[in-house]
């Protein structure tokens, strides 16, 4: 069993490679997707899915993985919207954590996946400052075509995020930290598109 992930800053685009995924034979229980998009959130908001169990049970059906999104909030990163084992462990931990433990509720689930933990710290920073993640638990047979499919939808490049991130001074995801608020989120995606016209 591997753990294929990938970040982007395009929710459609996250969007787009769980039905890649979906369409490739992976099974809807296998992938997650979480991460922030505003007109999403605000047509499910309403429906309640903030518990970890409810958002688990969303995911079967015949509607695929997307079909299952829910809000959820989660301590240091805000609201987002959420489908799959990844929304569900982490809403779970969430749940079951003392105030200040939170943070390793998307952390904690990554790792425990056999995610690098320095890795694991950029994509739920990644996704506090407004990217979507999308990340499939496969058999080995299943791997190359989930890597294949997560890399063709361009994702962000984790290493040249990371050293974004550190130039501004973070080390590390901290949810003591304030959440980003949708200003900050935009204000974020300027930052990195004036930052990737600059590079050669």
């Amino acid at each position: 069993m591997q753990t294929v992930t990938g970040l982007y800053d395009n929710h459609a685009d996250a969007r787009a490679v769980v039905r890649a995924l979906e369409d490739a034979g992976i099974s809807s229980d296998s992938i997650s997707i979480v991460g922030r998009d505003g007109d999403e959130r605000e047509s499910k908001a309403g429906e309640g899915a903030a518990a970890g169990a409810g958002i688990g049970a969303a995911v079967g059906g015949t509607g695929g993985l997307l079909a299952g999104l829910g809000l959820l909030a989660i301590p240091g990163i805000g609201p987002v919207v959420a489908a799959g084992w990844l929304a569900a462990t982490a809403a779970g931990a969430v749940a079951g954590a003392v105030a200040g433990g939170a943070a390793g509720g998307i952390i904690g689930s990554l790792t425990d996946e056999g995610v690098d933990e320095e890795d694991a710290h950029v994509y739920a920073e990644g996704v506090r400052r407004g990217s979507t993640l999308v990340s499939a638990r496969v058999e080995d047979s299943e791997a190359e075509v989930a890597q294949a499919i997560i890399k063709d939808h361009a994702p962000v490049d984790l290493d040249a995020r990371r050293a974004s991130y550190r130039e501004a001074g973070w080390e590390r995801f901290d949810a003591s930290l304030p959440e980003y608020t949708e200003e900050d989120v935009l204000k974020e995606r300027d930052r990195l598109r004036q930052t990737s016209q600059m590079m050669p």
